[in-house]
């Protein structure tokens, strides 16, 4: 049986408690709710608070759609974009750079993996 996954109000949808997050040069904390993952795929609610992380997509793309905050993305390759709530961005396989958080994010992602 193929089972549904839905999530009814993704911007006020609680969250697990926050845990420190991994890759921060600041000290935030992240929180993640999945809603939905197999061997491919992963779909989800992520929030992380004010600070600076770095990222690296290897072995999967990531496409994010920004329900509220504010951030800004730095490539390796210098190339700058502007978060805010209402924008989509896509980050390659092979993506890397930081993630500058000016106000708590809040995002739906979903993963698709490159490599098995």
């Amino acid at each position: 049986m193929i089972q549904l996954s839905h999530l009814a109000h993704a911007p006020s949808v609680s969250l697990p408690a926050a845990e420190p997050k991994p890759t921060s040069l600041t000290g935030q904390s992240e929180s993640t709710l999945e809603v939905w993952a197999d061997s491919l795929a992963e779909t989800g609610v992520w929030e992380c608070g004010p600070g600076s992380f770095t990222a690296v997509r290897d072995g999967f793309h990531e496409i994010c759609q920004i329900l509220a905050g504010r951030a800004t993305l730095t490539g390796e390759d210098g190339q700058t974009v502007e978060l805010a709530p209402g924008s989509t961005v896509v980050l390659p396989d092979g993506w890397r750079g930081t993630w500058d958080v000016h106000e708590t994010i809040r995002k739906t992602y979903v993963t698709i993996r490159t490599t098995h």
